[in-house]
């Protein structure tokens, strides 16, 4: 029995050395990372076995692959971050981020949804929601997610100008000129609205 306990003692701190091993390596890529050491950091995430993998290891390969333009692989990474944590928003921005720039919409919408679903009160999902509309010519729809944008953070300028756009379209003059001069107010550099 003492024998059993010993080896079961072993096999726990054996254990905790390759956990506390891999948490030392996700640490030392995000400094790499932030670090901008971004061939370090992609090796040392591709050190830790992917069943050990965070789904803040695994977006950050695809943010690097992203960076590449290996966009299929960092699809795939995204996509192991989401079957690693549902609840971590950022790889599915990530994601309709990246089927923005394929102009495909449709998919797009679907993540920055996921997005507020785990984060409502996220201004850059919205905004990205409403271009995605934009592509689609589904006007209204655009409009109301730019201003709940504008709303959660007025100001950046490109959600003024793309909701003046939104109001052209939707032969509302008026509005269109108000935002196109907040816009133009914060390219300034004047962030009094």
């Amino acid at each position: 029995m003492k024998k059993f306990l010993l080896l079961l003692g072993i096999i726990l701190t054996v254990g905790e050395a390759f956990a506390l091993d891999n948490k030392t390596l996700s640490e030392k890529a995000n400094l790499e990372y932030v670090q901008n050491d971004i061939d370090n950091a992609f090796q040392t995430l591709l050190s830790i076995p992917e069943e050990e993998r965070t789904s803040q290891n695994w977006l950050l390969l695809g943010n690097i692959l992203h960076d590449k333009n290996r966009v299929d692989d960092a699809i795939y990474m995204y996509n192991q971050a989401i079957q690693t944590d549902s609840k971590d928003y950022k790889p599915h921005y990530n994601l309709g981020e990246i089927y923005l720039e394929q102009e495909k919409p449709n998919s797009a919408l679907a993540e920055f949804k996921r997005v507020l679903e785990i984060k409502k009160d996220n201004p850059y999902a919205r905004y990205n929601l409403a271009c995605a509309y934009i592509k689609l010519g589904e006007y209204k729809k655009a409009r109301k997610e730019l201003l709940a944008a504008i709303s959660l953070k007025n100001t950046v300028p490109e959600f003024h100008y793309n909701l003046a756009y939104v109001y052209k379209q939707l032969k509302n003059d008026k509005n269109a000129k108000i935002y196109l001069e907040y816009f133009n107010k914060l390219e300034a550099g004047n962030n009094e609205l």
